[in-house]
């Protein structure tokens, strides 16, 4: 499978491996790009060493093209950004911040820069300051998200940008990936059908939670302040949503989920922890290898493919 995406990283098939906070490790974006897809350490909320140490473990498993994604809110992001330059992985993707400051310098290191955006505005200005891709991502997404769909950000915003645009937010399986070639994209990120992987090296606790959740199980909190983050229903979210509605201060909310996306894949508690998932659930069904996940997703595709021929 050719795209603009595999021909930039050098994979075999337009898939990347979505950056998922205290879930996406070394042994994950390993197993990803060894499939032949685009594996990414999720560098949100760790240390600089743990950083390091996991690239240079990834390059210990995998002799594939893999990445890293920087949090740009995080407060050590500038000692991360060097860290992420002095070991040279192929690609990087940045996002909760303004990324443009650190093209120069993951361009002089050879690494390609690929900001997550979430409206067309951003993706212009990011496209006309050297991005080499971009990531548009839905709200139907898993973590932290913005206010426009997948399909209408494939709509609004793939005809104005002329480099790789790659599409996340709702997608598992291979008929989004059709979906999102059909419509001009360069490939797919995905992150809650990986998290749901054997190499994935969470609790089993939060990944049996993906796989025992249906359609309507996702559920977003903190959009009244501007800080909407997607995951599995729970103990904590309802009660998060009960303060919502009641108007609670931001002290109060905020001392309810501070460290959840930890507790959730790191200590097993998916009633106190968050399990932050996309939208697409009730199609993952097992705990697969990422082989396994990335195979079926390109056979899929295919038939898909051959049922739209069979209409035209």
């Amino acid at each position: 499978m050719k795209t603009k995406l595999t021909e930039l990283l050098d994979i075999k098939y337009p898939i990347i491996q979505g950056a998922m906070a205290w879930v996406s490790d070394a042994a994950l974006a390993a197993a990803v790009s060894n499939a032949g897809g685009a594996g990414t350490i999720a560098a949100g909320g760790r240390d600089v060493e743990w950083v390091r140490s996991e690239i240079r473990k990834a390059k210990s498993l995998t002799d594939k093209p893999f990445g890293v994604n920087v949090v740009l809110m995080a407060e050590n992001k500038d000692e991360i950004v060097d860290v992420i330059c002095e070991e040279h992985v192929a690609y990087v993707t940045l996002g909760a911040g303004n990324p443009v400051p650190y093209f120069e310098k993951f361009k002089s290191a050879k690494i390609k820069v690929i900001p997550v955006v979430p409206n067309l505005k951003l993706a212009k200005r990011v496209e006309e300051k050297g991005a080499d891709a971009i990531v548009i991502e839905g709200m139907e997404a898993g973590g932290h998200i913005g206010k426009i769909s997948t399909l209408a950000l494939m709509t609004q915003v793939i005809p104005e940008i002329n480099i790789p645009v790659v599409v996340a937010g709702g997608f598992a399986d291979g008929r989004g990936l059709l979906a999102a070639l059909s419509m001009g994209g360069a490939g797919i990120q995905m992150g809650t059908r990986f998290y749901a992987s054997r190499e994935c090296t969470s609790h089993i606790n939060a990944k049996e939670m993906i796989i025992k959740a249906g359609d309507t199980d996702s559920v977003v909190t903190g959009y009244l302040h501007n800080h909407a983050v997607r995951g599995i229903r729970n103990e904590m979210t309802d009660k998060y949503l009960e303060l919502e509605r009641e108007c609670a201060d931001y002290g109060k909310l905020h001392e309810l989920v501070v460290g959840s996306s930890r507790k959730a894949p790191i200590d097993g508690d998916i009633n106190w922890g968050f399990v932050q998932a996309g939208q697409s659930l009730s199609v993952i069904k097992s705990i697969d290898s990422c082989k396994d996940i990335i195979e079926s997703i390109i056979e899929e595709a295919n038939e898909s493919l051959n049922n739209l021929k069979n209409i035209f």
